[in-house]
């Protein structure tokens, strides 16, 4: 089959099968979870950390800078009232372990992609979207917070890992170690990783010379081929623009600003849209 066959293939699949993270109650198995500690085989985790949403609840977000913090566009939207958070409410505790933070930080800025809507129905693009940037109030310099590189991305088949907290283990973080690349689009990743309420966000990590690099985050939970999957957005061009974008503004933004990106090497059915976690 070709590889144009099978990424056409994978869609109808995903878009067929795909749940919506909300309805969702099957939890991830847990011999696949972990705590994330630090000294572990694959690396520390302390610039992981829990994206707090005061009023709304929380997600997951990693340090790509001393002052950035990656994580899922739709993190920033109250999911009761489809509104904004509020930059007053989101803060990024670094490290989170046990009711203790190596580092707590306010949000100063927030930027997301472009394409984003929170309150379209289009599913595709809800996850080849579902990115943002935290700018926090103070750059986080701490010789144990170490900020993580870009990967290239992953292809079929290669392990990823993915660090996350949940509603289940909410107060440290978990690593999960084997995880694959199911499928991938030139956009979304499709990754065997188990993933459930609060794991929006999560960094997805792969070794490049022995160092833990970003390669996606997680933006939804699905079912593909009868197996619970993560939905993973790709990085790469939409998070450099963000950075761009943040760097040619440096006044503080008064709402919460959009960046556009290319979808050039996209194909044409790739123009519909996914699914909010």
């Amino acid at each position: 089959m070709g590889a144009q066959t099978w990424g056409s293939s994978m869609r109808k699949f995903l878009l067929l099968l795909l749940v919506l993270w909300a309805t969702a109650d099957k939890a991830p198995a847990k011999d696949i979870m972990t705590p994330a500690k630090a000294g572990s085989s694959f690396a520390d985790w302390e610039a992981v950390g829990r994206v707090n949403l005061i009023g709304t609840g929380f997600c997951t977000g990693a340090l790509i800078s001393e002052r950035l913090v990656l994580t899922a566009a739709h993190c920033m939207f109250d999911k009761r009232t489809g509104k904004r958070v509020p930059l007053k409410n989101v803060e990024f505790l670094a490290g989170w372990r046990n009711g203790r933070a190596i580092a707590t930080r306010n949000a100063r800025r927030v930027v997301i992609h472009r394409d984003y809507e929170y309150l379209s129905n289009n599913r595709l693009d809800r996850v080849a979207s579902d990115i943002a940037l935290i700018e926090l109030d103070l750059p986080i310099r701490d010789t144990l917070v170490i900020p993580f590189s870009q990967a290239r991305r992953p292809q079929v088949g290669q392990n990823v890992q993915l660090v996350s907290y949940t509603k289940e283990q909410a107060e440290t973080p978990t690593l999960q170690n084997q995880c694959r690349v199911l499928g991938r689009d030139p956009q979304v990743l499709v990754l065997s990783c188990g993933v459930t309420f609060g794991a929006s966000g999560s960094p997805i990590f792969v070794m490049e010379n022995g160092h833990p690099r970003i390669a996606s985050i997680v933006s939804a939970r699905a079912e593909w081929r009868n197996q619970e999957v993560a939905l993973g957005a790709s990085l790469g061009r939409p998070l450099d623009m963000l950075i761009r974008r943040l760097a040619d503004n440096d006044g503080v933004f008064t709402r919460i600003q959009t960046v556009s990106s290319s979808t050039e090497g996209a194909s044409p059915e790739f123009a519909a849209k996914f699914v909010k976690p």
